[in-house]
């Protein structure tokens, strides 16, 4: 197996499912409704949709700067609002991240592994620690978004 192909890997593990970790973060996603989604358990906290978002945003840059662009996020970007708070709405969200994710994994399997060393756009980390940057990302915000859930759902039967 190519270091490549490993790191793909690694992001569907992140991403889909059978983390050594725990949930991955469609599965901590899985059975949240738009009210838990938009929630905000936690004073000061994000919500698990702005957490989606974040991921779904910072997915997608990694995927613009394996194709050569900056992807520097503007804070809008960075952060994107949340636009409407329906089931559909929360719906369309997780298969936009679900995309993202997809479109990513393919940009990575066509890399060559000596690719990996060089920086990802010039002035940047390498490709190989971006690529990893980005599925520990998504990971600690994962973990975000387990306990956002898991206090909604202990308000919800107290």
């Amino acid at each position: 197996m190519s270091e490549t192909e490993r790191i793909v890997e690694q992001l569907k593990r992140a991403f889909v499912g059978n983390a050594w970790h725990g949930p991955a973060v469609m599965e901590i996603l899985e059975g949240v409704t738009a009210e838990q989604a938009m929630a905000r358990p936690f004073e000061g906290a994000h919500s698990i949709w702005e957490l989606a978002l974040h991921i779904e945003a910072w997915t997608r840059a990694c995927r613009s700067r394996l194709q050569g662009q900056r992807a520097e996020l503007s804070e809008a970007e960075d952060w994107p609002a949340v636009i409407g708070s329906d089931e559909e709405g929360w719906k369309r969200v997780r298969e936009s991240i679900q995309e993202a994710h997809d479109e990513l994994a393919a940009a990575i399997k066509e890399l060559e592994d000596s690719r990996l060393d060089q920086p990802i756009v010039k002035g940047m980390s390498s490709v190989y620690i971006t690529l990893h940057g980005m599925i520990q990302h998504s990971l600690y915000h994962a973990g975000q978004i387990a306990i956002l859930k898991k206090e909604f759902s202990e308000r919800q039967t107290a």
